[in-house]
């Protein structure tokens, strides 16, 4: 099956060796998306904050591949903290109001660059 590399200037730089997303077949996989703010290139460290600029990088990467937010099935999102479960869903149900994506959450030990959040997602083309 044919691998399609998913690359925007819209959201950060891969700091490792990956894609920002790939396409295979009718599905887009986004990388995991830390919240740096595209505008000043800053890693975002209030929660909330946080979970819209990685959201606003996911949108990013699954428009360039020619899809959008609404195709979205599923989501994991990774947390420095799960007290902040309830900060980031109040942000996170703003970009997905009806139909949510099936979705993980975890608490991790840590995140690159010491991020608060962490998203990735899986849509339809």
């Amino acid at each position: 099956m044919l691998k399609v590399v998913v690359n925007t200037k819209n959201a950060p730089g891969a700091i490792g060796p990956y894609s920002q997303g790939m396409i295979i077949g009718n599905l887009v996989y986004t990388s995991g998306q830390l919240p740096i703010d595209m505008k000043t290139g800053e890693l975002v460290s209030e929660v909330k904050e946080a979970t819209k600029a990685s959201l606003n990088n996911v949108k990013a990467i699954l428009e360039e591949a020619g899809t959008s937010m609404d195709k979205v099935f599923k989501t994991t999102v990774f947390v420095k903290d799960l007290n902040d479960f309830a900060a980031v869903n109040e942000v996170y149900a703003t970009y997905f109001e009806s139909n949510p994506p099936a979705r993980s959450c975890v608490q991790v030990a840590k995140l690159p660059k010491d991020a608060v959040v962490e998203i990735e997602a899986i849509a339809e083309l």
